[in-house]
């Protein structure tokens, strides 16, 4: 186990208690995923982890972080703070200080976690790199994702996400990045504001913690970019985008076959490379990717070379064969895994990549939440989007109401869906399900994996 933390430098970071002697070799808020060696992070959300320290400790937790005392843990390694979640950002904050690594913060409407594992690939062998795992972007994630960081490392890709106004700014402080980056900006969370320049208005609030000569790589095609340019203030601005004069251009991309060709000037000129992905905005989400590499002085050659080996992940657009009867002997047909989350942006995006695919084109929608009043008008206007698509089957009262051509089922949940899709699958279809997490898409791409064999294949795909 490598030294992440001992005691007395987190009781120093946090300002806390603990009597017995400790070292960690890394940071838990999940029992489930929690490694030998871990400080057990003992977070009230959803549940209170006081309730689970006695259980971190059994698996190995080197310590657990608390604000009270467990009944008959008072002999236990625990670092007792006033508040938990204070003292975990008090450890982020410290891990960020004592490291020299290189940091790049990403934000954006859509594209930030593919953006951000395509920075993971991208930067291999490239110095020590320490990556944000999963979408862990919110003010529990982001700390948590700094108080991980070994203090060697060279450097840092940090996801910053938000739901309400006022949320990227602290995050940002806490992060200090020298690059920040900005996919896009697009019509998500309108519940909490007012309209798309609002949303323009908080992402652009990342560049409050750059460092001082840090660089803010922007989206130059979308309609935003001046208020992104103003939030830059005094720091170097890096453009990305299709549009003549921007430092990362977009000359063409072929998509086909399970992946995108992209061809792009660069201040280091023209690049050709492949990504492991279909899609347009897979592309256009690369050029930011690079944009960031440049700022951080990496090596473009060696990272254009490994992003062939990208993938888009689970939920988020990845893609399995699967088998209809035994071994396939009725066929297979194509699974696009969407599940994750959607607003208008990714979706229109999804459906434009569905459009392109050989075979019969089947989308699963959910309903995409989060969008204040203009959910309904957001949701109608997919109907010109999904042009090309042969059935659309939907899930969800809004998704219920758009005028979609190739209408086919129409179920009030993902369950209902799940219990009739088998008997709408073809060989040869290439189905995509996509819909906003709260409702539980995933319960339908079961449904449809479950169709086949165990074991399918994942090929490639996505809105990242």
């Amino acid at each position: 186990m490598s030294r992440l933390w001992t005691r007395d430098e987190a009781v120093a970071a946090t300002g806390g208690h603990c009597a017995v002697d400790w070292q960690a070799g890394g940071v838990s808020i999940d029992t489930r995923s929690l490694q030998k060696g871990d400080i057990f992070v003992a977070l009230q959300a959803s549940r209170d982890g006081h309730d689970f320290v006695a259980e971190a400790l059994r698996k190995g937790a080197a310590a657990a972080l608390v604000s009270r005392v467990p009944e008959g843990l008072e002999a236990a390694p625990l670092l007792l703070v006033d508040d938990v979640l204070k003292g975990l950002e008090a450890l982020g904050i410290a891990a960020r200080a004592r490291t020299q690594a290189r940091v790049i913060a990403i934000t954006g409407s859509v594209g930030k976690t593919g953006s951000k594992e395509m920075l993971r690939v991208a930067l291999k062998g490239q110095g020590k790199i320490h990556v944000a795992e999963k979408s862990y972007n919110n003010h529990e994630g982001v700390p948590l994702t700094l108080a991980r960081m070994p203090r060697d490392t060279d450097i840092a890709v940090i996801e910053i996400g938000m739901n309400h106004p006022g949320e990227i700014a602290p995050l940002a402080r806490m992060a200090r990045p020298h690059v920040g980056l900005v996919t896009t900006v697009a019509p998500v969370h309108l519940a909490a504001f007012d309209s798309v320049e609002g949303i323009a208005a908080e992402k652009g609030a990342i560049f409050k913690g750059l460092e001082p000569g840090g660089v803010a790589i922007l989206n130059a095609d979308i309609t935003t970019y001046p208020i992104l340019a103003k939030a830059a203030g005094q720091a170097e601005v890096v453009r990305f985008g299709v549009g003549a004069g921007v430092d990362f251009r977009l000359i063409s991309c072929s998509i086909g076959d399970g992946t995108t060709v992209v061809r792009a000037d660069t201040p280091s000129g023209e690049v050709i490379f492949k990504l492991g992905g279909e899609g347009m905005h897979l592309a256009q989400n690369a050029l930011g990717v690079l944009a960031g590499l440049y700022a951080l002085k990496a090596d473009l050659a060696r990272a254009t070379l490994a992003l062939a080996g990208w993938h888009p992940t689970e939920g988020r657009g990845a893609r399995a064969k699967i088998p209809l009867g035994p071994q396939g002997l009725d066929g297979f047909f194509t699974l696009i895994n969407e599940s994750y989350n959607a607003n208008p942006a990714s979706t229109g995006a999804a459906l434009k990549t569905l459009a392109g695919q050989p075979g019969r084109r089947v989308a699963i929608l959910g309903d995409m939440l989060e969008l204040g009043e203009a959910g309904a008008a957001l949701h109608k206007a997919l109907a010109d989007k999904a042009k090309g698509i042969d059935i659309i089957h939907t899930v969800g009262p809004l998704m219920a109401n758009v005028p979609f051509e190739n209408r086919g089922l129409t179920a009030a949940d993902a369950a209902e869906l799940a219990a009739e899709v088998g008997r709408q699958v073809r060989a040869g279809d290439v189905i995509m399900v996509k819909g906003s997490l709260g409702m539980k898409m995933a319960i339908v791409v079961d449904a449809l994996k479950n169709l086949g064999d165990a074991g399918s294949q994942v090929e490639s795909g996505g809105v990242g």
